[in-house]
């Protein structure tokens, strides 16, 4: 076995929480960092071009392609869970669609334990992040994340979404990220508009773009990449390094100060229960020595539920470009010439927070895609020839907590992940609520007025009873799985401190989505980036390193 050098710190994993920790742990230059990431390039075309993750869905050159249990709450359906496994993580296989949460949801996370990540708190740590590109080329700060508006290049049937909105008095925002307009009696963020995305000059901007790229410059830098961390290495009750295999042959480093897991909310889980970390009677049953019983690592899982219905247009959308061989190939033409074009927007063009009957937050989100697609049993993509739209709904803020748990004790072993979707009666109250939102802007003035007609099954004769059914049967992840290693006040209800510090282990932290303590109400890779960089600063304050940059 061949021993690497020691580094202070050693990161697991390049994703969109690693990237992050690897630019602000290196760039005072007094510390040493290694990266170890599964995947491999990023620099291929499909990765770069916004609407090419539609290819990268299903490919396991980039992709875990992970499965789920049977789901008792989705008629045991067997869910496709992608997760990006490529420099970038799943910020370059993502919808690039940045949603920054809702206030509440950050004030939940200090009430659960995680003080000092209240919404006052991490709102200055996104002002620091985000450089926002407005529609007119003008931009508004300076941090390395670029958060593009890309209306002016979007379909221009996307304009009937937020007319529909305004027919049912929902307000419509330029910016999903900014405050309600003066005046209104409203909640911050709350109604449709324009989604924003991590797209900069017609290329998709990630997380490996924004900070690891430039941190490979320094010195103090190590990646690895097409590695796979099987275990972290333990002296007594503190982490000293990690094992891992590469190019045929094993590998360990050792870390002088920390090893911090950033693999994701359902390889973090599972590399700490590897190590002998997590519930001490599952371990056994595996034949794994336990290190410490810790009963929640891998406990709490939570991720969005939608539910889509589609529909016929009597106008074009984005079916008669790339549902069409003739389309596709004038759109491609104009992407490799201009970086323009349908090719230079995500399918997600409209979305919004929105509140069901009784709410006093906004509870739901809601997509509207100007486009109809399918995915193929091979995975590929595909768009219908005919034109028609989408209509989507999100409950924002899940009840119901899943697991995730070892099949073995083969690192190589996809591990068993269980959702336990709809497992609460708030749960299905709100998927109820949340459909009939759906009803009503399928009935808007608007929507019916560009509506060819309604696609099986029909949204809008469902009664309650029916619209839970639908939502049982053809509800599918939005691919934001979260909270397996959540923050907490100890052991007992949580993996990690406020501090993103496993709890009873030294010198290891877990920073990525799977330290929520519960999923924020949007998209999740916004928020992701966000925690990274306020945990930078928390890493580099208990190891007495240099102030960090935000």
């Amino acid at each position: 076995m061949t021993k690497a050098p020691e580094f202070d710190f050693i990161i697991v994993g390049a994703g969109s929480a690693g990237c992050v920790l690897a630019d602000r742990l290196t760039e005072c230059g007094r510390f040493t960092v290694q990266v170890i990431e599964a995947g491999g390039s990023d620099q291929k075309f499909f990765i770069k071009m916004p609407m090419g993750y539609g290819l990268t869905f299903s490919d396991a050159r980039v992709n875990w392609k992970y499965q789920v249990e049977p789901d008792p709450g989705l008629g045991n359906r067997i869910g496709y869970w992608p997760r990006g496994k490529v420099i970038g993580g799943s910020s370059s296989i993502n919808a690039m669609a940045y949603m920054r949460g809702l206030p509440h949801d950050f004030d939940d996370w200090a009430k659960a334990g995680a003080t000092g990540w209240d919404w006052k708190t991490v709102q200055e740590t996104y002002d620091a992040l985000e450089t926002v590109v407005e529609a007119d080329g003008t931009s508004r700060g300076s941090g390395p994340v670029v958060v593009s508006d890309l209306k002016n290049a979007m379909s221009p049937f996307s304009r009937h979404f937020l007319d529909a909105a305004r027919d049912l008095n929902w307000p419509v925002l330029g910016d999903l990220n900014g405050s309600a307009p003066a005046g209104q009696n409203q909640h911050p963020n709350e109604g449709m508009g324009y989604m924003r995305a991590t797209v900069r000059n017609g290329r998709r901007w990630s997380a490996a773009d924004a900070f690891l790229r430039p941190a490979t410059k320094r010195h103090n830098l190590s990646v690895v990449s097409g590695a796979r961390v099987e275990r972290i290495l333990t002296q007594g009750k503190l982490a000293t390094g990690v094992r891992y295999h590469v190019n045929g042959e094993m590998r360990e480093t050792s870390a002088r100060r920390e090893v911090i897991l950033s693999a994701g909310a359902i390889d973090s889980p599972k590399l700490l229960m590897l190590s002998g970390i997590g519930p001490a009677a599952d371990l056994r049953t595996h034949g794994i020595a336990v290190t410490l019983d810790q009963p929640q690592v891998g406990r709490g899982l939570q991720d969005h539920l939608a539910v889509s219905h589609y529909y016929w247009a009597n106008e074009a959308t984005l079916n008669s470009i790339l549902g069409r061989r003739t389309g596709q190939l004038r759109a491609g033409v104009q992407y490799l010439l201009t970086r323009g074009g349908p090719l230079s927007v995500p399918v997600n063009q409209v979305s919004g927070y929105l509140r069901t009957s009784g709410a006093s937050f906004p509870d739901v989100q809601v997509y509207c895609n100007p486009a109809t697609y399918a995915t193929l049993p091979d995975g590929a993509p595909r768009v219908d020839r005919d034109n028609g739209f989408l209509l989507c709904v999100q409950p924002c803020r899940p009840t119901s907590r899943g697991w995730i748990k070892l099949r073995s004790a083969d690192p190589t072993d996809a591990p068993r992940i269980q959702p336990n979707s709809l497992s609460t009666l708030e749960d299905q109250q709100t998927a109820v609520a949340a459909s009939h939102l759906l009803q009503r802007l399928a009935q808007s003035p608007t929507m019916r007025q560009v509506t060819r007609a309604r696609r099986d099954p029909d949204i809008l004769g469902m009664d309650d009873d029916v619209l839970l059914e639908n939502f049982r049967q053809r509800a599918g992840t939005v691919f934001h799985a979260s909270c397996t290693c959540r923050m907490g006040v100890g052991p007992d209800v949580s993996v990690t401190d406020n501090r993103l510090r496993v709890h009873g282990i030294g010198r290891l932290r877990v920073i990525d989505a799977s330290a929520f303590p519960n999923v924020t109400s949007g998209n999740t890779n916004a928020p992701t980036m966000m925690l990274a960089a306020r945990a930078a600063r928390m890493v580099i304050e208990d190891n007495a390193g240099c102030p960090a940059a935000a």
